[in-house]
């Protein structure tokens, strides 16, 4: 069977979103908040892909957004409800937010003490971001709960604290992380701010739940969320970016070159610096569809970006054939906290972004100019 990511309609570099996968996804997440009463919104740090709201939003309730820009896209875009939260606010950002969100989360007393009136005035549900000191994930760039860390209050800065107009608390510590690291954050969460819940609307549980990924114990996910909501009489949301865009498209690549230096290097038409910086920032190696570990196949390659950063360099592959200029290479998962990331660095040509629909045709959504790059710069 020919793979449908190789079709010459498809232009290199892309990313290419599955219509199908990114459904199927979305069914799962619908059959979540049916069976446990739980809400699940859409994390836009991690998949906002605008051009297929249309779909998204026929699922999932509504947006998250970090900051005034990602909430006017969940606006304009996605058109149902908008949360939002980030570390801080300038008086600007409330000015913009309050008119166009319905949930707020604060990271500080002194931030929600600030603009306490305002948000009020404006009938926007307030939360409190609380940090449970409890730490599941496993890379540390990732982890909210890391001893120091800038997000979230901890429970003994609340002691006596006049939390009067608050309706909910906003809890996030996990990453790309299954139904018991949850289990152990509720846990944790009851332990130290227990006896607030039972005051509260709301209890945002963040994002880091991977309930698309193979192996996932959704239905005891889905006996979590109701034990939870059961217990205190509240509405639970949840805010995933990794679980909606899980396996649900790759980012198309070609040989431009081979080199060889102390082995043979493949340069392409893209860079990990610029276009999946989780390569270095993690690190992380991406899969290669038909490509193995380095060794395994006959040819073994060094995957290097298109960029002149000497370390963009995407790691070590091998094939069963012979890598030529012009073949296309399709590393896979790529929707998901990838296009949000991306650069103009060094000015190389940004990948275009397409859907893969669901009758098989490609629809080119956006191929990127010279124009684009200018237009970032001054």
């Amino acid at each position: 069977m020919t793979n449908p990511f190789l079709d010459s309609a498809i232009p290199s570099p892309c990313y290419v979103c599955d219509e199908a996968a990114l459904e199927h996804n979305l069914q799962l997440m619908q059959r979540v908040q049916q069976e446990s009463g739980a809400d699940i919104i859409l994390a836009l740090k991690g998949f906002s892909m605008w051009s297929t709201f249309p779909l998204v939003k026929q699922y999932l309730k509504g947006c998250t957004a970090s900051s005034v820009w990602e909430a006017r896209l969940a606006a304009e875009e996605f058109g149902r409800e908008v949360h939002a939260y980030a570390p801080a606010y300038k008086q600007s950002d409330i000015d913009e937010l309050l008119p166009i969100v319905h949930h707020i989360s604060f990271n500080s007393l002194s931030q929600w003490q600030r603009y306490r009136e305002q948000t009020l005035a404006a009938g926007v549900s307030a939360g409190l971001r609380v940090n449970p000191e409890h730490q599941e994930a496993e890379t540390e760039l990732y982890d909210p709960s890391a001893p120091g860390s800038r997000l979230g209050i901890r429970a003994s800065e609340l002691e006596g604290a006049d939390l009067t107009g608050i309706d909910g608390l906003h809890v996030h510590n996990l990453c790309e992380c299954d139904s018991f690291a949850l289990e152990r954050t509720l846990a944790a969460v009851e332990s130290k701010f227990g006896h607030l819940l039972h005051k509260m609307k709301w209890l945002n549980l963040g994002g880091g739940h991977l309930m698309t990924r193979k192996g996932y114990d959704v239905e005891h996910l889905i006996k979590q969320l109701k034990r939870i909501q059961e217990t205190y009489d509240i509405q639970v949301i949840l805010e995933p970016g990794s679980a909606v865009a899980w396996q649900t498209g790759p980012l198309v690549a070609e040989v431009v070159d081979i080199i060889e230096n102390d082995g043979l290097i493949a340069l392409l038409d893209i860079s990990a610096t610029a276009h999946m910086p989780d390569v270095l920032e993690m690190p992380y190696r991406p899969n290669i569809t038909d490509a193995r570990e380095p060794g395994v196949l006959p040819y073994t390659y060094k995957l290097g970006g298109n960029s002149c950063l000497a370390g963009d360099v995407i790691g070590l592959y091998s094939f069963a054939e012979p890598l030529q200029p012009g073949d296309r290479l399709i590393f896979e998962d790529m929707m998901h906290y990838t296009m949000v990331k991306t650069s103009f660095f060094n000015g190389v040509e940004h990948p275009s972004i397409g859907i893969l629909r669901r009758d098989g045709k490609f629809d080119l959504i956006r191929k990127f100019t010279y124009e684009d790059f200018r237009g970032r710069l001054s």
